[in-house]
């Protein structure tokens, strides 16, 4: 066993002296980790990661009562529903509510996304928590007894020769026998994870069937609408998706259908204009930042190529510019909204049941069959869908696949070769100073130093150039043609977690071992057959010696998490930004407000890091242990301080219902499997035979049978709602009955483009005297287009004339800038706006208002009263909050007056209910309390829509006498849709009605 290290070298390797760079370089290749202070590095990493992790909680413990709005924002914007436990102002009164919070608190405040991220956290806690008994209490003792220490005493010094017996690194060849453990070890980790991973999938699909009974599911217009795509020219019409729905499974409800409509430039026009806005906006924001004494020189700037013809080849004013543009593309979005009715219908579509069962039903049934090669699937959350991917065709969407395949694949390959610098160079600094003569004097100096940097500093800039890769990735998937925004943060997940496993684990480990193979089997050619230089190549004893050498890293880069997890929740780089721009830079308005805002929570970044994690403890558990409880310790901690994060600080953007789990589950079967196959490799490698080995194959069958069975038991019921329903009796009785006629999908599921209310200049209201006079033209706002994607809408109301509408009222009342007083700089203010909930406030549902939530009131869904639901007419621009009757006047526009703008014309509600729009509040009970919202003080959106209008009146109609007007009883037990709504009059009876299609048949 003497010899032993020499086998993993070139000969030549071993009188470093005697060799220039270049040859040293292509020694350190072979044998990157070799070095004399991996101990030293342990033991600084280990340090600095408890002691600064205990310093920046400390730190955010003494910052917390004072800076709400950044450590607990969810107290004050989330409404009284979803709004977490009250937090006292003490130095430590934000661990009881923590602790104190279990899993059906989470998912009620959270969201099922974010809860099943914590028992995800949790689950891997406990797993690891297990495993490091036998890590510690059996593999360690098993390799301290099987290794060679004579050999090790004799090479390795102090504690660095306690490390290397705990693996087995070096083998004793006279007690190969127990690596007999090491076998049984490896059968008992499967178990384990099996035994947590089927328990978990168990709790998960319980969760989501408690999701699909929750009142938010239930009244969601998504859980009972169908989405179909790649729909062929001749079934592009409501009545084509009706007849190709019938086709899967002819059900009793009858649905109501929308087919997609072209709406072509106008979101890139959009973009364009919220573009337009914000630069407007900046460049006032600088200009502006001290209105008593503005700049002598106006800003300028070079037109874009696009339009330079138009002003010129010099610079141009840029305040007159950009607002010139502005108004050029208002007037182009509002005259293409007009005309969107005329273009051609699209090849996607959705059709609305009234009860939940028979959409669930036609999904399930869908699943096998495609009628004339189109693809029926449950609807999305609205906000979820990428809109621009939904045209495309499925050999535009195969081909784009294929092409972001083929770039990923691309970077991964060219990260090969950065990889392995690193893999020389940061692991061990020693490498650098053998072939930099001008360093080497100063690391030999300063040994214990350089050792502290290479624990520290190594792990920290890795782990900072991989922050770059998941930007790389999205921008990547963006283009993939995934049609909703969850399933491209999934694919980001298990992309980058691919990557992380190719390029950080597995190059990044055994590099150095397939270089030093090939270099001594071309060696060897020359003297011997080309077997024979195989064989001598001894390649499965230095993967052994390699893996085990990298595995000190693994043990280092895996304390270094614990700082991540701090300072994620000292939120630290977020505190450091905002303070910069405030300090050194003119923010705009938009800017702040968006600052004050929840940050939504990167689930792909996080599962991809923990799953990573995960895969490399599991490789590593029987060749470094330590991994085991390393990676124990850092879910523990960051189990806790990612549920302080969801509670009250971060929030889920787009809600997937928990879809997450399955791509979880089947990482970590993978994960499993390969660290069967490293340890089947590593002990070969160690007992030089394959019988031992042959004892390792089955349970990797055995993980792939569980993954199986989970997936056969259990995902039908985690997707669906129910597989079969049956007939409703009532509509079976009346085949000529009447659909409900307002459940308006056109409007809930239109694209964004057609209603959404473009941005307005916002300024600092300290800049409202000084604003005129830097200002030359006027911002006109035209009406919004007629598009009819809205139950009501009307023209916003002249303030100075009432029942006159704003669009002839004079030019003072034309909105022109948006002015915002300081005390309004708050999220809080704007957290219903399109504009900012879209960005930051999810799907709305935290604040009280979800995007496709059917009003109780109308059996409509609450987003077809208005954009923000409130009753209002969408808008082509949009409106802000008064904030308070006394200053209601210092914030506004200038020029006030029409803030939303027609569409339709308002028809009044069957039985002379009155629309909830003329109601000075909603009725308690209906929508929840909306604890700390903004509608409790004067709103525009609200309160002057109407000004000045006449009420309807308050009778009641005959058929609703004895009865709650908007009581829960037009509800059916088990979610099976509405009773008692009154379909309109004025509606053409014989055509919306689904017996008259499937009576044409």
């Amino acid at each position: 066993m003497a010899s032993q290290p020499q086998a993993t070298l070139d000969p030549s390797c071993l009188n470093k002296g005697k060799l220039t760079g270049a040859d040293q370089l292509l020694c350190l290749i072979q044998d990157p980790y070799s070095g004399t202070f991996h101990a030293d590095a342990f033991w600084a990493s280990l340090g600095t990661s408890i002691g600064v992790m205990i310093l920046i909680t400390l730190a955010f413990s003494a910052m917390r009562p004072r800076n709400n709005i950044v450590y607990a924002p969810k107290v004050k914007y989330a409404d009284e529903k979803h709004a977490p436990p009250k937090l006292g102002k003490g130095f430590f009164e934000w661990i009881g509510p923590v602790t104190r919070a279990k899993e059906a608190l989470l998912v009620e405040k959270t969201g099922l996304d974010a809860a099943i991220f914590l028992r995800f956290t949790r689950m891997l806690r406990n797993m690891f928590l297990v495993l490091s008994v036998i890590g510690v209490l059996v593999l360690i003792p098993a390799n301290v007894i099987g290794s060679n220490k004579r050999f090790i005493g004799a090479n390795f010094k102090g504690s660095q020769s306690y490390f290397v017996t705990m693996t087995p690194q070096y083998p004793n060849t006279q007690r190969l026998g127990y690596m007999w453990v090491h076998v049984v070890a490896v059968w008992v980790i499967d178990l384990i994870v099996a035994f947590f991973l089927w328990r978990n999938y168990v709790a998960v699909v319980r969760l989501r069937r408690q999701y699909f009974d929750s009142p938010e599911y239930l009244m969601s217009l998504h859980s009972r609408t169908l989405m179909v795509t790649d729909i062929p020219p001749a079934d592009r019409t409501d009545e084509g998706i009706l007849r190709l729905a019938d086709q899967v499974e002819h059900t009793a409800g009858l649905p109501r259908a929308s087919i997609g409509r072209n709406v072509k430039v106008l979101p890139d026009m959009i973009e364009e204009h919220d573009e337009a806005v914000r630069a407007l906006e900046s460049v006032l924001a600088k200009y502006l930042k001290n209105p008593d004494k503005l700049p002598t020189k106006r800003p300028t700037m070079r037109a874009s190529r696009k339009y330079r013809a138009n002003n010129g080849g010099d610079n141009v004013d840029t305040i007159d510019y950009l607002t010139g543009r502005i108004r050029e593309l208002e007037i182009e979005i509002h005259h293409i909204r007009e005309s969107i009715d005329k273009r051609n219908a699209m090849p996607f579509g959705f059709a609305s049941y009234e009860r939940i069962e028979d959409a669930h039903t036609v999904a399930f049934a869908a699943k096998k069959k495609h009628p004339q090669g189109t693809t029926i699937r449950l609807a999305p959350r609205p906000n979820d869908l990428i809109w621009q991917n939904l045209p495309l065709s499925k050999k535009q969407r195969d081909w784009r696949r294929l092409w972001n395949n083929f770039w990923i694949i691309i970077l991964t390959l060219v990260w090969i070769a950065p990889n392995a610098l690193i893999a020389i160079f940061l692991s061990n600094i020693g490498n650098l100073a053998s072939i930099w003569p001008a360093f080497k004097p100063n690391f030999e100096r300063h040994q214990k130093f350089w050792s502290v940097v290479q624990g520290v500093a190594s792990p920290a800039l890795t782990s900072l150039i991989y922050l770059i890769l998941p930007i790389i990735f999205r921008r990547l998937s963006i283009r993939a043609g995934d049609k909703t925004k969850t399933s491209r943060e999934r694919h980001v997940a298990t992309k980058l977690y691919a990557f992380f496993v190719f390029n950080n684990l597995i190059v990044f480990s055994i590099f150095s071992v397939v270089y030093g193979f090939v270099s001594a089997v071309v060696k060897n050619r020359g003297h011997e057959d080309a077997w024979h230089a195989v064989v001598e190549g001894q390649f499965f004893y230095k993967l052994l010696t390699g893996l085990s050498s990298v595995s000190y890293f693994w043990v280092v880069w895996l304390l270094q998490r614990q700082l991540g997890a701090a300072a994620d929740l000292a939120q630290m780089i977020n505190l450091v930004w905002v303070w910069f721009c405030r300090t050194f830079m003119a923010p705009t308005p938009r800017q702040e407000i968006e600052w004050t805002a929840p940050p939504p929570f990167d689930y792909a970044v996080y599962y991809n890091y923990f799953l990573f994690y995960a895969t490399v403890a599991l490789c590593f558990s029987t060749l470094q242990p330590l991994v085991i409880p390393i990676t124990a310790l850092y879910f523990a901690i960051d189990y806790w301080l990612k549920k302080y994060l969801l509670l009250y600080v971060l929030i889920t953007k787009t809600e997937s219902g928990g879809q997450y789990w399955r791509i979880l589950f089947n990482r970590m079967i993978f994960a499993v499997c390969l660290s069967n196959v490293i340890m089947g490799l590593v002990i070969r490698g160690a007992d030089g035979g394959w019988f031992k080995v042959y004892f390792m194959i089955p349970p990797a069958f055995l993980m792939l049978g569980v993954k199986w069975w989970c997936a056969k038991t259990f995902d039908g019921q985690m997707i669906y709602y129910t597989k079969a329903t049956l007939k409703d009796p009532e509509n079976l009785a009346e085949p000529g009955k009447k659909v409900r006629k307002n459940d308006r999908i056109a409007n809930r599921f239109g694209h964004p483009a057609l209603y959404k209310p473009l941005m307005t200049p916002m300024v600092h209201a300290k800049a409202r005297h000084v604003l005129s006079q830097i200002y030359r033209g006027r911002l006109e706002s035209d009406a919004a287009a007629k598009t009819g994607y809205s139950d009501i809408a009307m023209d916003a109301m002249s303030h100075g004339q009432p029942g006159k509408t704003a669009r002839f009222a004079p030019p003072a009342e034309k909105e022109m800038f948006e002015m915002v007083p300081e005390s309004q700089l708050d999220f809080e203010n704007f957290k219903h706006r399109a504009e900012f909930a879209d960005a930051l406030g999810g799907n709305g549902e935290l604040y009280g208002r979800p995007d496709d939530l059917i009003s109780e009131r109308s059996s409509t869904p609450k987003s077809f009263l208005g954009r923000d639901g409130t009753g209002s007419g969408s808008s082509s621009r949009a409106t802000s909050p008064a904030g308070s009757s006394r200053s209601a006047s210092a914030h506004q526009r200038v020029g006030s007056g029409n803030s939303y703008r027609s569409e339709s014309p308002y028809r009044r509600p069957v039985g002379g209910q009155m629309h909830p729009a003329y109601r000075d509040d909603l009725p308690q009970g209906d929508l929840g309390q909306h604890k700390g919202r903004m509608y409790q003080l004067s709103n525009e959106s609200e309160n002057r829509l109407l000004h000045g209008a006449q009420p309807f009146g308050h009778a009641t109609p005959p058929d609703e006498v004895g009865r709650e007007a908007y009581g829960l009883d037009r509800w059916r037990t088990g979610g099976s849709g509405y009773m008692g709504v009154p379909g309109r009059d004025d509606e053409e009876p014989g055509i919306t009605g689904y017996d008259y299609y499937r009576g044409r048949r």
